[in-house]
């Protein structure tokens, strides 16, 4: 065990907003002084007049451990012998008014489980990984030419355990030997889990944070969650967290004046606050605050072996007036409503990702059309990996929610996110955000009798597997969740006794099979190198058709997609060229809960233009189905 110390440069550096590793510093970390193991405390408390370590190793007592400030940059630093891992402890601050607050740590890496709000000590170091082979792959693979499948989860409600408690949890542990047999089978490539970082209420999924660098205590220890992405990487899966730079919940123990002045927000509220979200908004202009954002991502990256962070709410931190009236926030020094602030710091937070780990995703949820998303900083963007592509996913679920009757006048929905492709690196989202709050489930949007529903929702699928960009899906999706999901409950994976959701699966199964086989369908996702129409506008039959290109353009999976409850007999699909294709899904199939009309296993093309094309596919088009082919 070394001993842990803060220097004059590790002060500088946090100062300047560059210390990318001050999670090694501040915090509780295992040391030893003078013979005697324990932990080094430290924390940051500019404004404090006097800051003690409390906790249940010292009877709480206020007086017992009074830290030592280090420096004019206002860290703060304490050795105690004697103390174990899973000890309780809290920040006692006096602040400069002589007023006492309790705060915990904003850098534990171990938080007490809710109700209670003390940090715990935690050595992460001892946890022994087996993943190497992937950490290793990890460094030279491309993401923007492999596949990227993500299946949003949510731990606390995916599966509930048998063993009749309130919370119903499975652990770390035990979620880990579950979601890994399941994903496995489904093939998904990456997991993206919601609400990781500690929170003190269940009902906020995790996006009101308390604890930054703490994985929630409702599963288990750090040590468990370690096993989780340790058993997903020795599957194959990658794993994306949630993170929300954007705001901060005010609770009393969390990071809301935090020494008794505004030091992780803004003290001005149209600057530090979201008035709609009840929540504090980072002051990004501040170097301390950026610095403790920007080494989290890599803290859960280097520490925690996480392949990538899906960054929550990007709009609201661009725009000085996202969700806010006149008079509650202020323009920038140019006059208008751009963060400034927050645009550096995306900037240099990806900058330093890439920078250390080019395979890491950082993804965008950003809801406008905020230019150069995913350009790379030296070209004046703001370097993510991906952006989520919500402008497709409104005019997909739009269109999948219309009577078949009217659908032709919206054929354009559908095709209308092509027209922009090449501006951002996209995921198509069908996220949990659109199966809450009264917006139905994705089966519960669709038209029609019951044995319809399915049937249309199969063909949405593929539709959006065919589509470029990457995917994901949140889970139950994959097998026709009835109900609208909420945090209360698991999965209503009882359905799968039916024919349909069964079907439904199994159906989801064979399209992510296909998705990860053909390299059509994810080498080039973004521009028209990997995408051609064949007909676009076919609107009175509401048929699609396209193909898929590989980057050397001769490996191609064609879709044939009818939208309506018509069969088109002898439906004519323009082709480029005299070779056959051959049939890799039928969605109608029954083994997927289809009717089980038959689609010819190889056609033949016919000579003869069509809409400008010098050949064509002639065959009969069931109901609602999803034809996919490969030539």
């Amino acid at each position: 065990m070394s001993k842990i110390y803060i220097s004059k440069e590790d002060q500088y550096l946090f100062g300047k907003g560059l210390h990318y590793q001050i999670y090694e510093k501040l915090g509780a970390h295992p040391s030893e002084e003078k013979g005697k193991e324990g932990y080094y405390f430290a924390v940051w408390a500019p404004n404090a007049q006097e800051v003690h370590v409390v906790g249940d190793f010292s009877g709480w007592d206020e007086q017992g451990w009074p830290m030592s400030k280090l420096g004019p940059g206002g860290i703060w630093g304490l050795f105690i012998p004697g103390i174990k891992s899973g000890a309780l402890y809290k920040y006692l601050i006096v602040t400069s008014e002589g007023e006492k607050i309790y705060k915990a740590d904003p850098y534990a890496c171990y938080a007490e489980l809710r109700p209670g709000t003390a940090s715990r000590t935690f050595d992460l170091d001892t946890y022994k990984w087996g993943d190497s082979k992937w950490m290793s792959d990890r460094e030279t693979r491309n993401i923007q030419n492999s596949p990227v499948a993500i299946y949003e989860c949510h731990i606390g409600s995916w599966m509930k355990h048998p063993d009749g408690t309130e919370d119903g949890f499975y652990t770390y542990r035990q979620f880990a030997d579950r979601l890994v047999e399941y994903l496995k089978g489904m093939k998904f490539t990456h997991v993206e889990l919601m609400g990781i970082a500690e929170h003190p209420f269940d009902g906020s999924w995790g996006y009101q944070v308390t604890g930054y660098y703490a994985p929630t205590s409702r599963y288990g220890d750090p040590h468990g969650f370690m096993y989780l992405v340790d058993r997903l990487h020795k599957a194959g899966v990658g794993v994306i967290l949630d993170w929300v730079p954007a705001h901060f919940c005010p609770d009393a123990h969390g990071l809301a004046r935090f020494d008794g002045s505004c030091i992780y927000e803004n003290a001005d509220p149209r600057k530090g606050e979201h008035p709609d979200w009840g929540t504090k908004i980072f002051d990004l202009g501040r170097c301390e605050v950026s610095n403790f954002l920007i080494a989290n991502a890599l803290y859960w990256a280097e520490k925690f072996h996480v392949d990538g962070l899906r960054v929550d709410a990007v709009a609201s931190m661009l725009y000085l007036d996202y969700g806010k009236k006149d008079g509650q926030w202020v323009r920038n020094k140019f006059g208008t409503n751009k963060n400034l602030e927050a645009i550096e710091f995306f900037k240099h937070l990806n900058s330093i990702i890439h920078q250390e780990i080019p395979s890491f995703m950082m993804i965008a949820e950003e809801s406008t059309a905020w230019p150069k998303i995913t350009a790379s900083p030296d070209d004046d963007g703001l370097g993510f990996t991906f952006k989520w592509n919500m402008g497709w996913m409104h005019d997909f679920c739009e269109y999948m929610k219309l009577d078949p009757y009217f659908r032709k006048g919206d054929h354009n929905g559908m095709t209308f996110a092509m027209s922009y492709n090449g501006a951002e690196k996209y995921i198509l989202p069908l996220s949990h955000d659109e199966v809450v709050h009264l917006k139905c489930s994705m089966l519960g949007k669709m038209p029609g009798y019951p044995k319809d529903k399915y049937a249309n929702l199969r063909c949405g699928y593929a539709f959006m597997f065919g589509h470029s960009g990457k995917k994901l899906l949140f889970m139950g999706q994959e097998f026709a969740q009835e109900r609208e999901w909420s945090e209360k409950r698991e999965l209503d994976w009882f359905l799968l006794q039916n024919k349909e959701n069964a079907g439904m699966e199994e159906f989801m199964k064979e399209l992510l099979k296909i998705y990860n086989k053909y390299p059509a369908f994810w080498t080039v996702d973004d521009g028209w190198d990997g995408f051609e129409w064949l007909n676009a506008d076919d609107a009175d039959r509401s048929v699609y058709s396209f193909y898929r290109k590989d980057y050397t353009g001769k490996k191609r999976v064609l879709f044939v997609i009818n939208f309506s409850p018509m069969w088109w007999k002898d439906y004519w699909v323009p082709f480029p060229e005299k070779c056959k294709v051959r049939l890799i899904l039928n969605s109608d199939d029954t083994r997927f809960g289809g009717d089980g009309n038959k689609i010819p296993g190889i056609i033949t093309p016919t000579a003869g233009d069509c809409i400008g094309r010098p050949y064509h596919l002639v065959f009969d088009l069931p109901p609602y189905t999803a034809a996919v082919f490969t030539f």
